[in-house]
């Protein structure tokens, strides 16, 4: 948590301070009066300042697109970035005319980056917020291809009555499979194996 204290005459002068130290405005901030000033003996002795502590205000959405920008600055990848922030889901969309390379090989680039902007924005002692990065409609379009191939394999192993171990997948994506067959009356799902090659086994109940 960054925070400064500070003191001076009043209130709004030590606030004032505060916000020039710290390089932020009053809205991205949280204000604790620690000491009210007064006037002391006829207004002249025991003079007691403000004293104030200022507090900067966990903001993921700042956090998550300083981060990118800089990261897509230095691969020069120009692209805008579209924000949501919901009940700690932050939706990060990636747009821009050559922003395929940050997919990678079935994600991989992609799972990548959205893991480090996690650990920029959750670095506070704040609640932890979900970031969800997506580029070219990419999380959907796997989506779907997972939720097909599930369907598929669940099928062969009704008929075949074999289970069947899927390739290392990462956290979202095993969560898709897992849905995908919840209310499969024939087969049921199951991971196995630690992180990162934890794998889905769809198996014959």
């Amino acid at each position: 948590m960054k925070f400064v204290e500070k003191t001076d005459k009043t209130i709004a002068e030590a606030i004032s301070s505060a916000l020039r130290e710290l390089n932020t405005t009053r809205d991205n901030v949280e204000v604790e009066v620690l000491e009210e000033p007064s006037k002391g003996l006829f207004g002249l002795f025991g003079n007691k300042l403000a004293k104030v502590r200022v507090i900067v205000k966990n903001d993921p959405v700042k956090k998550a697109t300083e981060f990118l920008e800089k990261v897509l600055d230095s691969m020069k990848v120009p692209a805008v970035l579209e924000t949501e922030l919901v009940n700690n889901n932050l939706y990060v969309e990636i747009i821009g005319k050559d922003v395929g390379i940050l997919i990678g090989r079935r994600g991989q680039t992609l799972d990548s980056l959205q893991y480090l902007v996690s650990l920029v924005v959750n670095s506070g002692d704040e609640d932890y917020v979900r970031v969800i990065l997506d580029t070219e409609n990419y999380r959907k379009k796997r989506e779907q291809t997972l939720i097909k191939l599930a369907n598929k394999l669940a099928y062969k192993v009704k008929k075949y009555k074999k289970s069947i171990t899927l390739d290392p997948m990462n956290p979202y994506e095993r969560r898709i499979i897992h849905s995908a067959l919840q209310n499969n009356p024939y087969v049921g799902t199951k991971s196995q194996g630690e992180e990162p090659n934890r794998k889905v086994v769809i198996f014959l109940k």
